[in-house]
């Protein structure tokens, strides 16, 4: 049978083996792939791809759907050669796979994947839809990675500016982004292209009220790495407060690599080991371990770069009927759980803003029909099948221009 639908290049710097990359990757494509022939691009760390069950159960899970899977190694140090060596290999393999399936759009997440497309669609046809995930280059410096005045965040933003200028179409996470987006230096002058916003959405049906929906004592959500961004220290703190209201409150930590760091973390933080679980575990049983939780945490160092972040973690919370304590300053984040009363944000950090927020979680676990309105605010801004309705519409427009 001759294959009819219009081929697309998806290049993804996350592994396809990372919960990351199966759900906001993997999930939105099978979707698409009704409609669209895809390639897939993927940079796969070796302690994920070492996992054998795991590296077969993605695998089949993508040739179900009929994406031509091409995994590369993921190179982390030393860092800017590493990372250098994976956009050659990326543009290597790129290159050759526009060619070789005549394919007709090239789908980027996030800036490195986009240096990559950007090197291979200059001179083609093909259309380059730039999905930015966050602002990288600026990352690198809030996160303390890169001084700002160094070389490589000088170029990491001549880089970006030359990426959103190729662009056929630009995808951002948050509403809070798109106003620095237009003003970029050297983007402002000029005709940029389309800015859609499409928030990171879950699977709804994955993500849902279930049968082990939380009863027990009050239990603190945390999940996710511990790492530059995330506030642990604060969380800890947030957890003694609550601790102070409800002195059978118990934290839950659901990570897959930090176990050591929350250990040394909750030792210094003085916090009974016996009131604290610490779990690993696999993308499908996510869910199960957020419906145990009474609130979930997405606490982010608030910081430039993050004004273009949507925490994966909000819409699973939502989607499963958990509130969320959230704070001000990433993405669209607090706007989203105060204006809908499906959380609370904090502030300043400050111990009377830490006071007066957990109140403030505590009158909200008060109100009636919390879980519904979580569960309908996630229908209703973190659907896995709008976002995908929204790429299936830049898909036909960015494809259509290219007959």
């Amino acid at each position: 049978m001759t294959e009819t639908r219009p081929t697309a290049l998806y290049i993804s710097y996350d592994g396809m083996l990372e919960p990351l990359g199966q759900s906001q990757v993997i999930a939105y494509l099978e979707r698409l792939s009704d409609e669209f022939r895809f390639h897939l691009i993927s940079f796969e760390k070796r302690s994920d791809w070492d996992n054998a069950r795991l590296r077969t159960s993605v695998s089949r899970r993508l040739e179900a759907a009929g994406i031509s899977w091409h995994p590369l190694r993921y190179h982390k140090q030393p860092t800017a050669p590493a990372t250098l060596f994976d956009i050659i290999q990326g543009t290597v393999l790129g290159s050759w796979l526009l060619v070789r399936h005549r394919i007709g759009l090239v789908h980027t997440r996030s800036y490195v994947a986009g240096l990559v497309g950007w090197i291979i669609t200059r001179g083609n046809r093909a259309r380059f839809l730039f999905d930015i995930r966050g602002f990288w280059a600026d990352e690198r410096t809030d996160g303390g990675l890169w001084p700002k005045d160094g070389r490589l965040y000088r170029v990491a933003k001549r880089a970006e500016r030359a990426m959103l200028l190729a662009a056929d179409h630009i995808v951002t996470l948050t509403e809070s982004s798109v106003p620095h987006l237009k003003n970029f230096p050297g983007v402002a002058e000029r005709r940029a292209a389309p800015i859609s916003v499409i928030t990171t959405c879950a699977d709804l049906e994955r993500f849902a009220p279930g049968g082990a929906q939380q009863h027990g004592p009050f239990t603190l959500g945390y999940l996710g790495s511990v790492g530059t961004w995330y506030m642990f220290d604060e969380l800890l703190e947030c957890f003694l407060e609550i601790r102070r209201k409800v002195p059978d409150a118990r934290l839950l930590i659901v990570n897959r690599l930090d176990h050591d760091v929350v250990r040394q973390k909750l030792d210094a933080f003085d916090i009974d080991p016996g009131a604290v679980e610490l779990v690993a575990v696999d993308y499908a049983s996510v869910p199960d371990a957020i419906r145990r939780m009474t609130v979930g945490t997405a606490i982010i160092r608030p910081v430039f770069s993050k004004l273009s972040s949507a925490p994966t973690k909000l819409a699973e919370y939502l989607g499963c009927g958990v509130p969320c304590l959230a704070n001000h300053g990433v993405g669209d984040m607090a706007s989203i759980i105060e204006d809908n009363r499906v959380g609370v944000a904090l502030t300043d950090f400050s111990v009377e803003d830490r006071q007066r927020t957990i109140a403030r979680l505590f009158d909200l676990l008060a109100s009636p029909g919390l879980a519904e309105r979580c569960r309908d605010t996630a229908v209703r801004l973190f659907s896995l099948d709008r976002g995908v309705a929204a790429y299936r519409a830049i898909y036909r427009i960015l494809l259509k221009s290219d007959e």
